[in-house]
C-alpha cells in the first residue's frame, strides 16, 4: 500500500475557522485536536464518484464513465461489474452514487443513481435511482424505481447523493438544477432542484409534505436547491442534511425540512460566473425562503459529507465532514445543535468528490482529477 502524506501548520482564520496550508511533501496534517495521517488505499480509477463498503474490508466504487467496480481491501481494482443500465456519460452526467440496502446482508440488493437519457444515445435526460442483487460479478432482478420529470437537454447538475434513514424506511436523493439557474427549483411540479423523500421500494411516503398538494411530484421533499452534492442523517437528531453548490460563491450545508423552500435561484450568497449579480431579482434573504447553516464564499466546489461516528477520531464526533472540489480540501465542521460553531479545513493535493466514513472509524476519500483517481484513508498520525 502507497502511503501518501501531506502536512499542513494550523492557523486561526477570521469568522471562526482554522485553515491549514501546507508545504508539498511532508507527512501529516497537522490538525487541532491530533495530527492526521493521509494513506493511498487504491489508486488507477477514472472519477470515482460514490462508495460504499461491503463489511469485509471491500468497497463498491462507481466511476462516472459509468463503470462499477469492487475494490479489494488491499486495493486491487476488480473487473466492471455487469449488468448496468445505459449510462448517459456526458460533462457531470454518467453514473453517479451507490449505497447497500438496509437489509444487504441478506439481500445482496445496492442502490445506483445515473443520468439516464430518454431514449438510447439522447442528451435529453434526469437523474434516476435503480436497485439491483449483486451477485457473481454482475447486477441481477435491476429495477428501476424513481426517475426524475422532466427530462432535459445538457449535462450538469444532476444531484444523484443518496442516503437511507437509520431505520430502513426511507430513502433521501438529492437533485439539481441541471445547470440552467432554473427557475423550476421553485417549482412543485418538477423534480429540479429538489430534495426527494421515497421508499425503498420507490413508493411515495404517506407523510411527505406534497402527497395532497394538487399538482405537486409527491416525492418532493423541500426544494429551491441547486445542486446537492452530499447528504447524510445526523446521528444524535436523525434528521438529513446536505450541502450543495452555489455559483462562484454560496456553497450551502442546509438541514432541508418538509416542505420548505432553500431558495436557490432567487437567493443566493454566490454570483454570476464572470462577476457581477446573478439577477435583479436576487438577493441574500426573502420571506419564506431558508437560510443556509453554512455557507463557503468563495465557493470550494463541496463535494460530499459525512457526520463523523467512528471511534478512530474521538474529538470529531458528531462534526460535519464535506469535501472541497476547487478546494482541494476536507472542512471539518463542528455542530451545536442546528448550528456550525467552527471549521477547520485540512488542504489536499487532490479534489475530492466524496467522503464517508469507514466501518473501522477511518474516513476515506475518493479523488476527482480526471485521470488515475485515488481512494485516501484518513488516519490518527502515529
Amino acid at each position: 500500500m502507497q502511503r501518501t502524506t501531506i502536512s499542513l501548520a494550523f492557523a486561526m482564520a477570521f469568522g471562526g475557522s482554522a485553515v491549514l496550508a501546507a508545504p508539498a511533501e511532508a507527512n501529516t496534517i497537522e490538525t487541532r485536536w491530533t495530527n492526521v495521517e493521509v494513506e493511498t488505499v487504491a489508486e488507477g480509477l477514472v472519477r470515482p464518484w460514490g462508495i460504499a463498503f461491503l463489511g469485509d474490508g471491500r468497497m463498491l466504487v462507481t466511476e462516472l464513465p459509468g463503470r462499477l467496480r469492487i475494490v479489494e481491501a488491499d486495493g486491487t481494482l476488480g473487473d466492471p461489474i455487469d449488468g448496468l443500465p445505459e449510462v448517459r456519460v456526458r460533462n457531470q452526467g454518467g453514473l453517479l452514487d451507490v449505497a447497500l440496502a438496509p437489509d444487504f446482508a441478506e439481500s445482496q440488493r445496492i442502490y445506483i443513481s445515473w443520468s439516464e437519457p430518454d431514449a438510447p444515445g439522447s442528451n435529453i435526460t434526469s437523474t434516476a435511482v435503480a436497485h439491483a442483487r449483486l451477485a457473481d460479478g454482475a447486477l441481477h432482478d435491476f429495477t428501476r424505481i424513481f426517475s426524475g420529470y422532466p427530462k432535459v437537454d445538457g449535462g450538469r447538475h444532476y444531484g444523484g447523493r443518496m442516503v437511507f434513514t437509520p431505520d430502513g424506511q426511507h430513502l433521501y436523493v438529492g437533485l439539481g438544477d441541471r445547470g440552467h439557474q432554473m427557475i423550476e427549483s421553485q417549482d412543485l411540479d418538477s423534480h429540479t432542484g429538489t430534495l426527494i423523500r421515497i421508499h425503498p421500494d420507490g413508493s411515495v411516503p404517506a407523510d411527505n409534505p406534497y402527497v395532497n398538494t394538487e399538482g405537486a411530484l409527491p416525492e418532493i421533499w423541500s426544494y429551491g436547491h441547486r445542486n446537492i452534492q452530499g447528504i447524510d442523517i445526523q446521528p444524535s437528531t436523525g434528521l438529513v442534511w446536505a450541502v450543495e453548490h452555489g455559483p462562484q460563491g454560496g456553497d450551502e450545508v442546509n438541514q432541508p425540512e418538509p416542505g420548505k423552500n432553500y431558495g436557490w435561484p432567487v437567493i443566493t450568497h454566490g454570483e454570476q460566473y464572470g462577476g457581477g449579480q446573478m439577477a435583479e431579482t436576487v438577493s441574500f434573504k426573502k420571506d419564506g425562503m431558508e437560510l443556509p447553516v453554512w455557507h463557503w464564499t468563495p465557493s470550494i466546489a463541496v463535494s460530499g459529507m459525512n457526520f463523523y461516528n467512528g471511534d478512530k477520531f474521538p474529538a470529531w464526533q458528531g462534526n460535519i465532514l464535506a469535501g472541497g472540489l476547487r478546494g482541494q480540501q476536507v472542512a471539518r465542521l463542528e455542530v451545536d445543535g442546528d448550528r456550525v460553531i467552527h471549521q477547520e479545513v485540512m488542504k489536499m493535493d487532490y479534489r475530492i468528490r466524496e467522503v464517508r466514513v469507514g466501518p473501522d472509524g477511518y474516513i476515506y476519500l475518493l479523488t476527482d482529477n480526471r485521470d488515475n483517481d485515488k481512494i485516501l484513508r484518513l488516519k490518527p498520525a502515529e
